[in-house]
Protein backbone atom coordinates (compact mmCIF):
# COMPACT_ATOMS: atom_id res chain seq x y z
CA UNK A 1 0.00 0.00 0.00
CA UNK A 2 1.36 3.41 -0.93
CA UNK A 3 1.98 5.50 2.20
CA UNK A 4 -0.14 8.60 2.57
CA UNK A 5 1.42 11.90 1.62
CA UNK A 6 2.13 14.31 4.48
CA UNK A 7 -0.92 16.47 5.09
CA UNK A 8 1.26 19.59 5.22
CA UNK A 9 3.32 19.56 2.03
CA UNK A 10 4.87 21.82 -0.60
CA UNK A 11 3.48 22.97 -3.95
CA UNK A 12 5.29 21.91 -7.17
CA UNK A 13 7.29 25.12 -7.58
CA UNK A 14 8.51 25.51 -11.19
CA UNK A 15 12.25 25.16 -11.67
CA UNK A 16 12.81 23.86 -8.13
CA UNK A 17 13.48 20.17 -7.44
CA UNK A 18 10.80 18.52 -5.31
CA UNK A 19 13.31 17.38 -2.69
CA UNK A 20 14.65 20.93 -2.37
CA UNK A 21 11.18 22.43 -1.95
CA UNK A 22 9.90 19.69 0.39
CA UNK A 23 8.79 21.03 3.76
CA UNK A 24 7.78 17.67 5.24
CA UNK A 25 8.69 13.99 5.32
CA UNK A 26 6.40 11.26 6.58
CA UNK A 27 7.54 9.67 9.86
CA UNK A 28 6.39 6.58 11.71
CA UNK A 29 5.62 8.21 15.03
CA UNK A 30 5.10 11.59 16.62
CA UNK A 31 2.92 13.34 19.14
CA UNK A 32 -0.43 14.67 17.89
CA UNK A 33 -0.53 18.43 17.44
CA UNK A 34 -2.70 20.72 19.56
CA UNK A 35 -6.23 21.93 18.90
CA UNK A 36 -4.85 25.48 18.78
CA UNK A 37 -2.60 24.50 15.87
CA UNK A 38 -5.50 22.80 14.10
CA UNK A 39 -7.49 26.00 14.46
CA UNK A 40 -4.61 27.96 12.95
CA UNK A 41 -4.28 25.50 10.05
CA UNK A 42 -8.00 25.89 9.34
CA UNK A 43 -7.74 29.68 9.56
CA UNK A 44 -4.73 29.78 7.21
CA UNK A 45 -6.22 27.03 4.96
CA UNK A 46 -2.99 25.08 4.45
CA UNK A 47 -2.71 21.33 3.99
CA UNK A 48 -3.45 19.06 1.08
CA UNK A 49 -3.21 20.54 -2.43
CA UNK A 50 -4.09 24.06 -1.30
CA UNK A 51 -2.58 25.41 -4.52
CA UNK A 52 -4.98 23.38 -6.68
CA UNK A 53 -8.01 24.19 -8.80
CA UNK A 54 -11.06 25.72 -7.14
CA UNK A 55 -14.22 24.30 -8.77
CA UNK A 56 -17.35 26.25 -7.87
CA UNK A 57 -20.92 25.22 -7.23
CA UNK A 58 -20.21 21.86 -5.54
CA UNK A 59 -22.62 20.91 -2.74
CA UNK A 60 -21.76 17.22 -2.28
CA UNK A 61 -18.12 16.01 -2.32
CA UNK A 62 -17.52 12.29 -2.87
CA UNK A 63 -14.24 10.65 -1.95
CA UNK A 64 -12.83 7.29 -2.99
CA UNK A 65 -14.50 4.00 -2.19
CA UNK A 66 -17.45 5.46 -0.27
CA UNK A 67 -20.90 4.46 -1.56
CA UNK A 68 -23.46 7.22 -1.71
CA UNK A 69 -27.13 6.25 -1.81
CA UNK A 70 -29.03 7.67 -4.75
CA UNK A 71 -31.50 9.16 -2.30
CA UNK A 72 -28.70 11.32 -0.90
CA UNK A 73 -28.32 13.27 -4.11
CA UNK A 74 -31.83 13.18 -5.56
CA UNK A 75 -32.99 16.50 -6.91
CA UNK A 76 -29.45 17.81 -7.36
CA UNK A 77 -27.93 18.92 -10.60
CA UNK A 78 -25.12 16.60 -11.65
CA UNK A 79 -22.77 19.61 -11.62
CA UNK A 80 -23.38 20.04 -7.87
CA UNK A 81 -21.94 16.59 -7.08
CA UNK A 82 -18.14 16.60 -7.11
CA UNK A 83 -16.29 13.30 -7.49
CA UNK A 84 -12.68 13.48 -6.34
CA UNK A 85 -9.84 12.00 -8.35
CA UNK A 86 -9.43 8.30 -7.52
CA UNK A 87 -13.06 7.78 -6.63
CA UNK A 88 -14.83 4.94 -8.41
CA UNK A 89 -17.43 5.75 -11.07
CA UNK A 90 -20.98 5.81 -9.81
CA UNK A 91 -24.21 5.18 -11.57
CA UNK A 92 -25.64 8.27 -9.94
CA UNK A 93 -23.18 10.39 -11.89
CA UNK A 94 -21.43 13.55 -10.87
CA UNK A 95 -18.77 15.99 -11.88
CA UNK A 96 -15.24 14.60 -12.07
CA UNK A 97 -12.85 16.99 -10.33
CA UNK A 98 -9.21 17.71 -11.24
CA UNK A 99 -6.48 15.62 -9.63
CA UNK A 100 -5.17 18.59 -7.68
CA UNK A 101 -8.07 20.40 -6.01
CA UNK A 102 -7.97 23.06 -3.33
CA UNK A 103 -10.15 21.13 -0.90
CA UNK A 104 -10.42 24.14 1.43
CA UNK A 105 -12.19 26.15 -1.26
CA UNK A 106 -14.14 23.15 -2.55
CA UNK A 107 -15.42 21.89 0.81
CA UNK A 108 -15.88 25.31 2.35
CA UNK A 109 -18.92 25.82 0.13
CA UNK A 110 -20.29 22.27 0.34
CA UNK A 111 -23.19 20.84 2.36
CA UNK A 112 -21.45 17.55 3.21
CA UNK A 113 -18.61 15.20 2.31
CA UNK A 114 -18.74 11.43 1.75
CA UNK A 115 -15.27 10.04 2.52
CA UNK A 116 -13.38 7.69 4.80
CA UNK A 117 -11.69 9.14 7.86
CA UNK A 118 -8.19 8.77 6.42
CA UNK A 119 -8.93 10.89 3.33
CA UNK A 120 -7.79 14.50 3.20
CA UNK A 121 -11.28 15.55 2.12
CA UNK A 122 -12.67 14.20 5.39
CA UNK A 123 -9.94 15.78 7.51
CA UNK A 124 -10.38 19.21 5.91
CA UNK A 125 -14.16 18.96 6.22
CA UNK A 126 -13.70 18.16 9.91
CA UNK A 127 -11.46 21.22 10.40
CA UNK A 128 -14.04 23.38 8.60
CA UNK A 129 -17.01 21.96 10.49
CA UNK A 130 -18.63 20.48 7.36
CA UNK A 131 -20.53 17.18 8.00
CA UNK A 132 -18.73 13.99 6.92
CA UNK A 133 -20.41 10.65 6.13
CA UNK A 134 -18.20 7.55 6.21
CA UNK A 135 -18.21 4.35 4.18
CA UNK A 136 -20.83 2.77 6.45
CA UNK A 137 -23.25 5.59 5.75
CA UNK A 138 -22.90 6.93 9.29
CA UNK A 139 -21.67 10.41 10.24
CA UNK A 140 -18.07 10.72 11.45
CA UNK A 141 -17.82 12.89 14.54
CA UNK A 142 -15.89 16.13 14.51
CA UNK A 143 -13.85 14.89 17.48
CA UNK A 144 -12.73 11.80 15.58
CA UNK A 145 -11.79 13.88 12.53
CA UNK A 146 -9.81 16.34 14.65
CA UNK A 147 -8.00 13.49 16.39
CA UNK A 148 -7.05 11.90 13.07
CA UNK A 149 -5.86 15.25 11.67
CA UNK A 150 -3.80 15.91 14.81
CA UNK A 151 -2.23 12.45 14.58
CA UNK A 152 -1.50 12.73 10.86
CA UNK A 153 0.09 16.17 11.12
CA UNK A 154 2.12 15.12 14.18
CA UNK A 155 3.38 12.01 12.40
CA UNK A 156 5.64 13.94 10.06
CA UNK A 157 8.90 15.77 10.51
CA UNK A 158 9.41 19.19 9.01
CA UNK A 159 12.32 21.03 7.44
CA UNK A 160 13.18 24.59 6.53
CA UNK A 161 13.35 24.32 2.75
CA UNK A 162 15.55 27.43 2.59
CA UNK A 163 18.28 26.04 4.85
CA UNK A 164 17.58 22.30 5.08
CA UNK A 165 17.48 22.49 8.88
CA UNK A 166 14.74 20.80 10.97
CA UNK A 167 11.86 23.02 12.14
CA UNK A 168 8.74 22.50 14.21
CA UNK A 169 5.29 22.23 12.74
CA UNK A 170 4.36 25.81 13.75
CA UNK A 171 7.22 27.19 11.65
CA UNK A 172 6.16 24.96 8.76
CA UNK A 173 2.62 26.37 8.94
CA UNK A 174 4.04 29.91 8.76
CA UNK A 175 5.93 29.08 5.55
CA UNK A 176 2.90 27.37 4.03
CA UNK A 177 0.70 30.34 4.95
CA UNK A 178 3.06 32.69 3.13
CA UNK A 179 2.92 30.42 0.09
CA UNK A 180 -0.87 30.33 0.20
CA UNK A 181 -1.15 34.13 0.25
CA UNK A 182 1.40 34.39 -2.56
CA UNK A 183 -0.48 32.02 -4.87
CA UNK A 184 -4.01 33.11 -3.95
CA UNK A 185 -3.07 36.70 -4.72
CA UNK A 186 -2.01 35.64 -8.23
CA UNK A 187 -5.07 33.57 -9.14
CA UNK A 188 -6.92 34.71 -12.22
CA UNK A 189 -4.08 36.67 -13.84
CA UNK A 190 -4.49 36.05 -17.57
CA UNK A 191 -1.58 38.13 -18.85
CA UNK A 192 1.10 40.56 -17.71
CA UNK A 193 1.89 43.77 -19.62
CA UNK A 194 4.56 46.40 -19.15
CA UNK A 195 7.04 44.05 -17.45
CA UNK A 196 10.60 44.98 -18.45
CA UNK A 197 12.42 42.07 -20.10
CA UNK A 198 15.20 42.08 -17.49
CA UNK A 199 12.60 41.48 -14.75
CA UNK A 200 10.81 38.59 -16.39
CA UNK A 201 12.65 35.66 -14.81
CA UNK A 202 11.86 37.11 -11.40
CA UNK A 203 8.30 37.99 -12.38
CA UNK A 204 7.62 34.41 -13.52
CA UNK A 205 8.22 33.28 -9.93
CA UNK A 206 6.57 36.25 -8.26
CA UNK A 207 3.35 35.91 -10.30
CA UNK A 208 3.07 32.09 -10.22
CA UNK A 209 -0.35 30.96 -8.97
CA UNK A 210 0.24 27.27 -8.28
CA UNK A 211 -0.24 26.25 -11.92
CA UNK A 212 1.31 28.91 -14.13
CA UNK A 213 2.61 32.44 -14.39
CA UNK A 214 0.75 34.80 -16.75
CA UNK A 215 2.35 35.21 -20.18
CA UNK A 216 4.09 38.50 -20.94
CA UNK A 217 2.17 40.27 -23.70
CA UNK A 218 1.80 43.74 -25.12
CA UNK A 219 -0.94 45.85 -23.58
CA UNK A 220 -3.23 45.28 -26.57
CA UNK A 221 -2.73 41.51 -26.69
CA UNK A 222 -2.82 41.19 -22.91
CA UNK A 223 -6.15 43.00 -22.76
CA UNK A 224 -7.57 40.76 -25.49
CA UNK A 225 -6.42 37.59 -23.71
CA UNK A 226 -7.81 38.71 -20.35
CA UNK A 227 -11.15 39.52 -21.96
CA UNK A 228 -11.24 36.15 -23.69
CA UNK A 229 -10.42 34.25 -20.47
CA UNK A 230 -12.56 36.51 -18.28
CA UNK A 231 -9.45 37.04 -16.21
CA UNK A 232 -7.38 39.93 -14.88
CA UNK A 233 -4.64 41.86 -16.67
CA UNK A 234 -1.55 42.54 -14.56
CA UNK A 235 0.26 45.76 -15.50
CA UNK A 236 3.34 47.71 -14.49
CA UNK A 237 1.57 51.12 -14.39
CA UNK A 238 4.42 53.32 -15.60
CA UNK A 239 5.13 51.09 -18.61
CA UNK A 240 1.70 50.80 -20.24
CA UNK A 241 -0.29 53.43 -22.17
CA UNK A 242 -2.23 55.82 -19.95
CA UNK A 243 -5.37 54.91 -21.89
CA UNK A 244 -5.11 51.21 -21.01
CA UNK A 245 -7.11 51.36 -17.79
CA UNK A 246 -9.97 53.16 -19.56
CA UNK A 247 -9.89 50.60 -22.35
CA UNK A 248 -9.90 47.76 -19.81
CA UNK A 249 -12.85 49.29 -17.97
CA UNK A 250 -14.79 49.59 -21.23
CA UNK A 251 -13.98 45.95 -22.03
CA UNK A 252 -14.99 44.78 -18.57
CA UNK A 253 -11.48 43.52 -17.79
CA UNK A 254 -10.17 43.92 -14.22
CA UNK A 255 -6.66 45.34 -13.88
CA UNK A 256 -4.10 44.47 -11.20
CA UNK A 257 -1.26 46.94 -10.71
CA UNK A 258 2.18 45.48 -10.00
CA UNK A 259 4.98 47.41 -8.32
CA UNK A 260 8.15 46.78 -6.32
CA UNK A 261 7.64 45.64 -2.76
CA UNK A 262 8.95 47.43 0.31
CA UNK A 263 11.88 45.00 0.78
CA UNK A 264 12.90 44.93 -2.84
CA UNK A 265 16.42 43.58 -3.39
CA UNK A 266 20.06 44.46 -2.89
CA UNK A 267 20.21 46.84 -5.85
CA UNK A 268 18.41 49.73 -7.50
CA UNK A 269 15.55 49.09 -9.88
CA UNK A 270 16.70 51.96 -12.06
CA UNK A 271 20.07 50.16 -12.29
CA UNK A 272 18.26 47.08 -13.66
CA UNK A 273 18.55 44.83 -10.62
CA UNK A 274 15.45 42.59 -10.69
CA UNK A 275 13.04 42.67 -7.74
CA UNK A 276 12.82 40.00 -5.08
CA UNK A 277 9.46 41.36 -3.99
CA UNK A 278 6.40 42.87 -5.62
CA UNK A 279 2.88 43.87 -4.68
CA UNK A 280 -0.12 42.99 -6.83
CA UNK A 281 -3.01 45.31 -6.10
CA UNK A 282 -6.43 44.71 -7.65
CA UNK A 283 -8.26 47.80 -6.40
CA UNK A 284 -5.61 50.51 -6.79
CA UNK A 285 -1.98 50.78 -5.73
CA UNK A 286 -0.47 51.68 -2.38
CA UNK A 287 1.07 54.99 -3.47
CA UNK A 288 -2.08 56.41 -5.08
CA UNK A 289 -4.03 58.17 -2.34
CA UNK A 290 -6.58 59.43 -4.86
CA UNK A 291 -8.46 56.12 -4.54
CA UNK A 292 -8.55 53.00 -2.38
CA UNK A 293 -5.97 50.21 -2.61
CA UNK A 294 -5.76 46.65 -1.34
CA UNK A 295 -3.23 47.79 1.26
CA UNK A 296 -5.38 50.65 2.48
CA UNK A 297 -8.39 48.34 2.80
CA UNK A 298 -6.30 45.74 4.59
CA UNK A 299 -5.02 48.31 7.10
CA UNK A 300 -8.52 49.70 7.62
CA UNK A 301 -10.27 46.36 8.16
CA UNK A 302 -7.85 43.56 9.06
CA UNK A 303 -8.31 41.78 12.38
CA UNK A 304 -4.65 41.12 13.11
CA UNK A 305 -4.26 37.81 14.97
CA UNK A 306 -1.93 37.78 18.01
CA UNK A 307 0.60 35.51 16.27
CA UNK A 308 0.68 37.92 13.33
CA UNK A 309 1.39 40.88 15.61
CA UNK A 310 4.16 38.90 17.33
CA UNK A 311 5.63 38.01 13.95
CA UNK A 312 5.50 41.64 12.81
CA UNK A 313 7.22 42.81 16.00
CA UNK A 314 10.02 40.27 15.55
CA UNK A 315 10.41 41.28 11.88
CA UNK A 316 10.52 44.97 12.74
CA UNK A 317 13.18 44.39 15.40
CA UNK A 318 15.23 42.27 13.01
CA UNK A 319 15.10 44.92 10.29
CA UNK A 320 16.06 47.68 12.70
CA UNK A 321 18.97 45.67 14.11
CA UNK A 322 20.31 44.75 10.67
CA UNK A 323 19.99 48.21 9.10
CA UNK A 324 18.19 46.75 6.06
CA UNK A 325 16.16 49.16 3.93
CA UNK A 326 14.33 48.73 0.62
CA UNK A 327 17.55 48.54 -1.40
CA UNK A 328 19.90 46.96 1.14
CA UNK A 329 22.19 48.13 3.90
CA UNK A 330 23.90 51.49 4.08
CA UNK A 331 27.64 52.09 4.41
CA UNK A 332 29.88 54.98 5.45
CA UNK A 333 29.63 57.44 8.33
CA UNK A 334 26.88 59.79 9.41
CA UNK A 335 27.32 63.44 8.52
CA UNK A 336 28.28 65.69 11.45
CA UNK A 337 25.17 67.22 13.00
CA UNK A 338 25.21 70.43 15.06
CA UNK A 339 24.55 70.31 18.79
CA UNK A 340 21.97 72.37 20.63
CA UNK A 341 19.68 72.94 17.64
CA UNK A 342 16.73 70.99 16.22
CA UNK A 343 17.88 68.81 13.33
CA UNK A 344 15.64 67.70 10.46
CA UNK A 345 16.22 65.26 7.61
CA UNK A 346 14.35 66.08 4.36
CA UNK A 347 14.20 63.04 2.08
CA UNK A 348 14.08 63.72 -1.65
CA UNK A 349 12.36 61.53 -4.23
CA UNK A 350 12.10 61.10 -8.00
CA UNK A 351 10.13 64.05 -9.37
CA UNK A 352 8.18 62.12 -11.99
CA UNK A 353 7.63 59.02 -9.87
CA UNK A 354 4.00 57.95 -9.65
CA UNK A 355 4.21 58.01 -5.85
CA UNK A 356 4.95 61.77 -6.10
CA UNK A 357 2.34 62.46 -8.74
CA UNK A 358 -0.44 60.41 -7.13
CA UNK A 359 0.50 60.42 -3.46
CA UNK A 360 2.10 63.82 -3.09
CA UNK A 361 -1.14 65.65 -2.18
CA UNK A 362 -0.34 68.46 -4.59
CA UNK A 363 3.35 68.93 -3.71
CA UNK A 364 5.13 69.54 -7.02
CA UNK A 365 8.44 67.68 -6.73
CA UNK A 366 11.59 68.04 -4.68
CA UNK A 367 12.01 71.81 -4.75
CA UNK A 368 8.42 72.45 -3.67
CA UNK A 369 8.83 69.82 -0.96
CA UNK A 370 12.06 71.34 0.34
CA UNK A 371 10.49 74.79 0.38
CA UNK A 372 7.63 73.44 2.50
CA UNK A 373 10.02 71.72 4.89
CA UNK A 374 11.78 75.02 5.55
CA UNK A 375 8.42 76.76 6.06
CA UNK A 376 7.40 74.07 8.58
CA UNK A 377 10.80 74.14 10.34
CA UNK A 378 12.00 77.77 10.11
CA UNK A 379 14.55 77.46 12.93
CA UNK A 380 15.78 73.92 12.33
CA UNK A 381 19.08 72.75 10.86
CA UNK A 382 17.94 70.87 7.74
CA UNK A 383 19.94 68.25 5.85
CA UNK A 384 18.64 67.26 2.40
CA UNK A 385 19.04 63.71 1.16
CA UNK A 386 18.53 63.23 -2.63
CA UNK A 387 17.04 59.97 -3.91
CA UNK A 388 19.73 57.43 -4.96
CA UNK A 389 18.31 57.05 -8.48
CA UNK A 390 18.43 60.84 -8.92
CA UNK A 391 21.92 61.03 -7.44
CA UNK A 392 23.06 58.30 -9.86
CA UNK A 393 21.71 60.32 -12.81
CA UNK A 394 19.11 57.69 -13.64
CA UNK A 395 15.89 59.57 -12.80
CA UNK A 396 14.51 63.12 -12.68
CA UNK A 397 14.48 65.33 -9.63
CA UNK A 398 17.93 66.90 -9.40
CA UNK A 399 18.10 70.27 -7.65
CA UNK A 400 21.30 72.32 -8.07
CA UNK A 401 23.32 72.46 -4.86
CA UNK A 402 23.06 76.25 -4.68
CA UNK A 403 19.27 76.03 -4.79
CA UNK A 404 19.18 73.27 -2.18
CA UNK A 405 21.37 75.29 0.16
CA UNK A 406 19.05 78.28 -0.10
CA UNK A 407 16.49 76.16 1.80
CA UNK A 408 18.58 73.56 3.63
CA UNK A 409 21.79 73.74 5.64
CA UNK A 410 23.54 70.68 4.21
CA UNK A 411 23.32 68.01 1.50
CA UNK A 412 24.09 64.42 2.38
CA UNK A 413 24.64 61.52 -0.02
CA UNK A 414 27.01 59.28 1.92
CA UNK A 415 25.54 58.59 5.35
CA UNK A 416 23.93 55.20 6.08
CA UNK A 417 20.34 56.33 5.70
CA UNK A 418 18.85 54.61 8.72
CA UNK A 419 21.69 55.79 10.95
CA UNK A 420 21.01 59.33 9.79
CA UNK A 421 17.25 58.88 10.32
CA UNK A 422 17.87 57.92 13.92
CA UNK A 423 20.38 60.70 14.51
CA UNK A 424 18.08 63.64 13.66
CA UNK A 425 15.17 65.00 15.69
CA UNK A 426 12.57 64.71 12.91
CA UNK A 427 12.27 63.16 9.46
CA UNK A 428 10.28 65.03 6.79
CA UNK A 429 9.03 63.13 3.75
CA UNK A 430 6.68 63.67 0.84
CA UNK A 431 5.66 60.05 0.23
CA UNK A 432 9.03 58.31 0.56
CA UNK A 433 9.27 54.80 2.03
CA UNK A 434 11.94 56.26 4.31
CA UNK A 435 9.10 57.63 6.43
CA UNK A 436 7.80 54.10 7.02
CA UNK A 437 11.30 52.85 7.80
CA UNK A 438 11.73 55.74 10.26
CA UNK A 439 8.44 54.85 11.99
CA UNK A 440 9.68 51.29 12.47
CA UNK A 441 12.64 52.74 14.34
CA UNK A 442 10.52 54.90 16.62
CA UNK A 443 11.45 58.20 14.95
CA UNK A 444 9.24 61.25 14.59
CA UNK A 445 7.93 61.58 11.02
CA UNK A 446 6.26 64.58 9.38
CA UNK A 447 4.48 63.79 6.12
CA UNK A 448 3.70 66.38 3.44
CA UNK A 449 1.89 63.98 1.08
CA UNK A 450 -0.38 61.00 1.71
CA UNK A 451 1.68 57.79 1.59
CA UNK A 452 0.19 54.48 2.73
CA UNK A 453 1.54 54.85 6.28
CA UNK A 454 -0.03 58.29 6.90
CA UNK A 455 -3.48 58.82 8.38
CA UNK A 456 -3.30 56.00 10.96
CA UNK A 457 -2.26 58.09 13.95
CA UNK A 458 1.47 57.34 13.65
CA UNK A 459 2.66 60.43 11.75
CA UNK A 460 2.32 64.21 11.83
CA UNK A 461 0.26 64.76 8.67
CA UNK A 462 0.34 68.14 6.88
CA UNK A 463 -1.87 67.08 3.95
CA UNK A 464 -5.67 67.08 4.21
CA UNK A 465 -6.91 63.88 5.92
CA UNK A 466 -8.06 60.90 3.85
CA UNK A 467 -11.66 59.98 4.77
CA UNK A 468 -11.00 56.29 4.07
CA UNK A 469 -8.44 56.22 6.86
CA UNK A 470 -8.70 57.33 10.46
CA UNK A 471 -8.49 54.01 12.26
CA UNK A 472 -5.66 54.21 14.79
CA UNK A 473 -3.02 51.52 14.30
CA UNK A 474 0.06 50.67 16.27
CA UNK A 475 3.33 50.20 14.44
CA UNK A 476 3.29 46.39 14.40
CA UNK A 477 -0.15 46.33 12.79
CA UNK A 478 1.22 48.62 10.08
CA UNK A 479 4.26 46.36 9.65
CA UNK A 480 2.09 43.23 9.49
CA UNK A 481 -0.02 44.73 6.72
CA UNK A 482 2.72 46.37 4.68
CA UNK A 483 5.52 43.80 4.96
CA UNK A 484 3.84 40.44 5.61
CA UNK A 485 0.30 40.36 4.22
CA UNK A 486 0.49 42.69 1.20
CA UNK A 487 3.64 41.78 -0.81
CA UNK A 488 4.96 38.60 -2.43
CA UNK A 489 8.60 37.57 -1.98
CA UNK A 490 10.85 35.10 -3.80
CA UNK A 491 14.11 33.86 -2.32
CA UNK A 492 16.96 34.78 -4.70
CA UNK A 493 18.91 31.68 -3.58
CA UNK A 494 16.38 28.82 -3.83
CA UNK A 495 13.82 30.38 -6.17
CA UNK A 496 11.03 29.55 -3.71
CA UNK A 497 8.35 31.93 -2.56
CA UNK A 498 9.35 33.10 0.91
CA UNK A 499 8.46 35.47 3.73
CA UNK A 500 9.90 38.89 4.52
CA UNK A 501 12.16 37.50 7.25
CA UNK A 502 14.18 35.49 4.75
CA UNK A 503 14.28 38.38 2.27
CA UNK A 504 15.63 40.64 5.02
CA UNK A 505 18.29 38.07 5.81
CA UNK A 506 19.31 37.72 2.16
CA UNK A 507 19.55 41.50 1.77
CA UNK A 508 21.56 41.84 4.99
CA UNK A 509 24.01 39.01 4.49
CA UNK A 510 23.99 38.09 0.82
CA UNK A 511 26.66 39.08 -1.71
CA UNK A 512 26.49 42.24 -3.77
CA UNK A 513 24.18 41.81 -6.78
CA UNK A 514 25.88 40.41 -9.87
CA UNK A 515 26.62 42.77 -12.72
CA UNK A 516 26.22 42.22 -16.45
CA UNK A 517 26.66 44.20 -19.65
CA UNK A 518 23.16 45.71 -19.42
CA UNK A 519 23.66 46.91 -15.84
CA UNK A 520 27.09 48.33 -16.71
CA UNK A 521 25.59 50.14 -19.71
CA UNK A 522 22.79 51.57 -17.54
CA UNK A 523 25.33 52.73 -14.95
CA UNK A 524 27.42 54.42 -17.65
CA UNK A 525 24.29 56.12 -19.01
CA UNK A 526 23.55 57.50 -15.54
CA UNK A 527 27.08 58.82 -15.14
CA UNK A 528 26.91 60.57 -18.51
CA UNK A 529 23.55 62.13 -17.66
CA UNK A 530 24.82 63.29 -14.28
CA UNK A 531 28.01 64.75 -15.84
CA UNK A 532 25.92 66.70 -18.36
CA UNK A 533 23.61 68.00 -15.61
CA UNK A 534 26.49 69.19 -13.43
CA UNK A 535 28.29 70.70 -16.41
CA UNK A 536 25.18 72.70 -17.29
CA UNK A 537 24.96 73.94 -13.70
CA UNK A 538 28.55 75.13 -13.72
CA UNK A 539 28.09 76.83 -17.11
CA UNK A 540 25.09 78.71 -15.77
CA UNK A 541 26.95 79.77 -12.63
Amino acid sequence: MTPALPFLRSPPFPGVAAHAAAISVEAEEGAPVSEALLDRIARERVGGCFWGAQPEGIRIVIGSGVPVPVSGIQGMDVEQVGILSGAKARKCGGRRLPADCDLWALIGGADRVHASIDEEAALIAGLLGVPVVGGDGEPISGAALHAEAARRIGAARYRDCFTGEPIDVEAAVTILSDWRRHMDGNRGLSAASGMAFWKRDAMNRLLWDGHRAPPFLSARRGLARAKRERGTLAIWPSRVPETLRTEAEQAGVPVARVEDGFLRSKGLGAALHPPGSVVVDRSGIYYDAQGPSDLETLLATQDFAPEMIARAKALRERLCASGVTKYGRGAGQVIDLPQGVRTVLAVGQVDDDLSVRQGGAGVAGNLDFLTRVRAAEPDAWIVYRPHPDVQAGLRRGHIPDTVVLSHADAIDTGSPLMDLVQAVDEVHVLSSLTGFEALMRGCGVTVHGMPFYAGWGLTRDLAPPCPRRGRVLHIDQLVAGALILYPRYVDPVTGLACGPELMAERIASGPAPASNWLIRLRTLQGRVQRFMTLSAERANG
